[in-house]
């Protein structure tokens, strides 16, 4: 348990060779194709410093690599873990950047909203320094932060910590730049980034968090804990690649999972869907805003009885959807 209260470790060990990892989006701010990440062995120094000095300073193991030479100048793929929404937090991971003729960047974006709107932190080691920027409507911000020595091929350390509105940067456990201060982001998700032809290496990510549950997990609780018929409820909003993905569940290891085609026609076209298994029926209907517009899709599964209806049991659905919409009225309520 962290002292922020959960903690998140990812170090690719699971993920074989040319894999790509699972619980990651794929994407790309700016212009040009997404990257290519995939997993690749590298030498890596340990996290801990060797006991004695005869121990092997560097081992062999899985890291993330963005691949993709593409030298697009406005180019910025990104990798963005899926699984959980962040506000206050500390997280640190290892980057390299290998190679590239236009840039050799690597950084991480955090408090990500879509591929234009986030915070991002990156080294350069044709340039030489660390930079801060925030992405708004795809309009990038003037890059604050120091010279440093940077250089190809060797694995640095970045941490970034979010308290409030406060944004605390470290390379290799050193304070890169005073810490500031931005109200533009108050929560969101985190990714690694890279730009245009950069070739770079990542390692060890973790992330030190504090819980923060959303109105939509605090909808579904309440309804779970009232109503005794209900047996399973899941609501999912689309990513920005268009994918529905569950927001909040009875489950919360659900949170983040992908969902199918019944999922996606609630949210994009409004459709209600049935379906019926032994002693249960299984309803998608859309969660719609105060326009009367889709903002979420919501699959409920409830206990039935001898002779139910499709009918019947779109109507019991359609009163929980109602309830949830009694308490929001926006998407932006929804995922506070």
């Amino acid at each position: 348990m962290s002292a922020w209260g959960l903690e998140i470790k990812i170090d690719f060990a699971g993920t074989p060779t040319g894999q790509t990892p699972t619980n990651f989006l794929s994407t790309v701010a700016g212009q040009g194709p997404v990257g290519n990440w995939t997993i690749i062995s590298d030498y890596v120094p340990p996290l801990l410093a060797p006991l004695t000095p005869q121990a092997e300073p560097l081992s062999s193991r899985p890291v993330l690599a963005q691949t993709s030479p593409d030298p697009t100048d406005e180019r910025f793929p990104l990798f963005i873990y899926q699984l959980e929404t962040f506000k206050d937090f500390k997280l640190t991971t290892r980057l390299k950047m290998v190679s590239g003729l236009v840039e050799q960047m690597a950084g991480v974006v955090f408090r990500y909203q879509n591929s234009s709107n986030f915070y991002v932190v990156r080294a350069s080691a044709l340039g030489h320094n660390v930079r801060f920027y925030k992405m708004v409507n795809g309009v990038r911000s003037d890059p604050i932060g120091p010279t440093v020595e940077v250089l190809p091929g060797k694995w640095y350390t970045l941490s970034v910590q979010c308290s409030g509105n406060q944004i605390t940067i470290w390379m290799n456990d050193t304070l890169i730049m005073p810490p500031l201060q931005d109200n533009t982001f108050n929560a969101g998700k985190v990714g690694f980034w890279t730009k245009s032809d950069a070739v770079s290496y990542f390692s060890d990510l973790s992330v030190e968090y504090t819980p923060e549950v959303p109105t939509a997990q605090m909808m579904v609780n309440q309804l779970l804990a009232d109503q005794t018929r209900i047996l399973d409820l899941k609501v999912y909003t689309l990513d920005d690649q268009g994918v529905p993905r569950v927001l909040a569940s009875k489950n919360p290891k659900n949170k983040g999972e992908a969902g199918g085609e019944a999922e996606k026609a609630a949210l994009t076209d409004g459709r209600i869907s049935f379906g019926r298994g032994p002693g249960t029926v299984a309803v998608w209907l859309p969660l719609r805003d105060r326009n009367g517009d889709p903002m979420a899709s919501v699959w409920v599964r409830l206990n039935s009885f001898l002779g139910e209806t499709q009918a019947h049991a779109i109507s019991r659905a359609t009163l929980i959807i109602r309830r949830m919409q009694d308490q929001v009225t926006t998407s932006e309520e929804l995922m506070q």
